[in-house]
């Protein structure tokens, strides 16, 4: 199941990225059919003497920029072009040479005024010189022989006569703004010559290109700008396609969840570590729940009963979960329960359909209740899906003051808004392959029907208009109002038909969105270890490091560096006892008395290892040298791990 999920989620992250790429591909396209056919008019021939530039805005989720630029110049070389090469900040010094070296897959020298032709003539070495003539000779070398490629290769077919050469800056901030602006020069001069296209990846903002870049340089480039989506999107279609359906049986329960995306939006918005983390998740699941492999079965995590084996049921009948069903079960049942291992087996793939079934109906409610409360003022219950599903999966969410508030809000909708929120969750209702949520839509169907019959009366709603005001004090006083006119006043027919509405979806939420601990046999599914997954997730760099130097057998294993506790064996590398013996220092550490003590601690002590050692710990930030006194060094770190 690992392996699918992890397919499933490249195929989703390629859905994603299909609209900007398809996008980019259009654009690189247009522009290399300048290059291949003369231009008549005035535009179009000062546009040919521009270097076409894709500005791609992709966000601050830098760990996935990666894969961003490896699908896109996947599909360059696939359709456009075979030319296409990648470069980032930290190879800008040698910016050309890396470029040339890429695209003609030969080693690339500087120039040489000794010996040009040794350079440029050893074909052992396949060694030329790093200049654009040497570009251009070589383009126009290898294009001679497209239309043979055209008519022997399927990818040549959809390629030009002349194809374009990429270049994709992959992190355009990180660039040297002096480096950049001359590459750019370079390249102008010879785009006659060759259709150069460049990709800027841009994590920040456009403007980024106006403040590295001087209006002589960038009127040089032929700039249209290509926005993605952003973090927060991706992960919300992360989330719909794989956490909150039923397609999956693996559940992360709230908390992990709450880790999750808590490390997502504190540390780097990435997707792909978000999607990294729930693959951890899944891992330390079957890892350390036997039973999870009964998820893995098919149609819907259902197992035959003879696949049980009897320290399988042994397992079952253990978890917290059915031991409460066999609690709630008469006294002949939980005989059987606790004595048969056919029954057992018979009961087991009944609450496995059960919890199943339970999965639709939860997620299709989800759906449900987070429409009609998405758009609600001050969102009560989170504007996002996700925040509605942590509230739920922690406890009963009608039992929040967040889920009353919300009620009551609801109570305040105009008739066109609520017709609008309820015909949608119709359209969820559909969606949902169970009894239970055909049953539900009937009656939904039938709510709605009666909103769009004729009354007498007035079908206006006492709080209309009021909805959209964010004010808390407003809304008090507009819930007070409403508390008084129904005392004093007769509810109209509308107001009739909306309590009717929002009892329907109350009874539903109570129904059908209860916690998975509720279910029996949800520890099967669900994962909830959520400090071992943080730690996992959140490394403490000095933490390990303060074990490592205090206590060397944690990680080394060896017996002869187990010591009593508080104390270091004098095997141990020469780092640890240093790191020792300064924490009996106080703030300034006299290095001869240092250096005495450990002459008494090591086995084998001489000046040149305590010198490494004290270096060592100096450049792991323990200690630093100090003005005050020559023959000292200052402690920088207090307190042990």
């Amino acid at each position: 199941m690992t392996i699918y999920i992890v397919c499933f989620l490249q195929l989703l992250q390629d859905e994603l990225n299909r609209k900007i790429l398809d996008s980019l591909l259009a654009f690189i396209r247009k522009s290399v059919s300048t290059f291949q056919r003369g231009t008549d008019d005035w535009v179009s021939r000062m546009r040919a003497h521009e270097i076409p530039t894709a500005a791609l805005v992709l966000g601050v989720n830098v760990p996935d920029h990666d894969m961003t630029f490896q699908c896109l110049s996947d599909q360059l070389q696939q359709s456009v072009t075979p030319f296409v090469v990648s470069v980032q900040a930290t190879e800008c010094a040698g910016q050309s040479c890396r470029v040339l070296e890429r695209l003609m897959g030969t080693s690339v020298s500087v120039d040489n005024e000794e010996e040009p032709e040794q350079c440029s003539t050893n074909v052992n070495q396949k060694r030329v010189h790093c200049s654009l003539i040497t570009l251009c000779n070589w383009y126009k070398t290898v294009t001679k022989v497209c239309s043979y490629c055209k008519e022997r290769t399927s990818v040549g077919k959809d390629m030009q006569q002349h194809p374009p050469i990429v270049v994709i800056f992959k992190d355009l901030e990180a660039f040297n703004p002096k480096v950049l602006q001359d590459f750019i020069l370079i390249c102008s001069r010879y785009v006659e010559q060759l259709p150069l296209m460049f990709v800027f990846g841009i994590a920040t903002s456009p403007s980024t290109i106006q403040h590295m870049l001087p209006h002589s340089v960038s009127s040089l480039l032929g700039i249209e700008l290509f926005q993605s989506l952003s973090c927060t999107q991706h992960l919300a279609s992360v989330i719909d396609k794989v956490i909150l359906t039923s397609q999956f049986p693996f559940k992360p329960n709230g908390k992990v969840l709450q880790v999750l995306v808590s490390i997502f939006l504190y540390h780097d918005f990435s997707v792909r570590n978000f999607i990294k983390g729930l693959q951890l998740a899944l891992l330390e699941h079957f890892h350390s729940q036997p039973l999870s492999v009964l998820c893995c079965k098919k149609e819907a995590a259902l197992v035959h009963a003879t696949e049980l084996s009897h320290r399988d049921v042994e397992r079952l009948q253990q978890l917290p979960s059915f031991m409460r069903y066999v609690e709630e079960q008469g006294p002949q049942e939980q005989v059987e329960l606790l004595t048969s291992v056919d029954h057992v087996k018979e009961v087991c793939q009944k609450l496995l359909k059960d919890l199943c079934k339970y999965h639709k109906n939860y997620y299709t409610t989800l759906r449900c209740l987070h429409i009609l409360t998405a758009s609600l003022p001050k969102y009560p219950l989170g504007k996002q899906i996700r925040e509605l599903h942590i509230s739920c999966l922690e406890k009963n969410v009608w039992e929040n003051d967040e889920y009353a508030c919300a009620m009551q809000l609801l109570r305040m909708m105009a008739k066109d808004e609520l017709t609008s929120a309820l015909q949608k969750c119709a359209e969820i209702l559909k969606s949902g392959k169970t009894k239970k949520m055909r049953a539900a839509l009937l009656q939904l169907d039938n709510l709605l029907s009666k909103f769009d019959q004729p009354a007498g009366e007035d079908l206006t709603s006492p709080g209309e208009g009021l909805q959209k005001k964010t004010d808390l004090f407003q809304l008090q006083k507009t819930l007070l109002e409403m508390k008084k006119s129904r005392r004093t006043k007769k509810m109209s027919q509308f107001e009739i038909l909306r309590d009717q509405a929002l009892e329907f979806i109350d009874s539903l939420v109570r129904s059908h969105l209860a916690p998975p601990e509720s279910q029996p046999l949800y520890e099967v599914c669900y994962y909830s270890s959520s400090a071992v997954l943080r730690r996992h997730l959140n490394a403490t760099p000095r933490t390990s490091i303060q074990t490592a130097l205090s206590n060397p057998y944690h990680y080394l294993k060896n017996e002869d560096l187990r010591a009593e506790d508080g104390t270091v064996s004098n095997a141990a590398p020469d780092i640890c006892i240093v790191y020792k013996l300064h924490l009996e220092c106080g703030r300034l550490i006299n290095l001869y008395d240092w250096l005495e003590l450990f002459h008494s601690c090591s086995s084998t002590p001489t000046s040149a290892r305590f010198i490494q050692a004290v270096s060592e710990l100096e450049f792991l930030g323990f200690i630093k040298s100090t003005k005050q006194k020559t023959d000292h060094v200052s402690r920088l770190t207090w307190g042990g791990c």
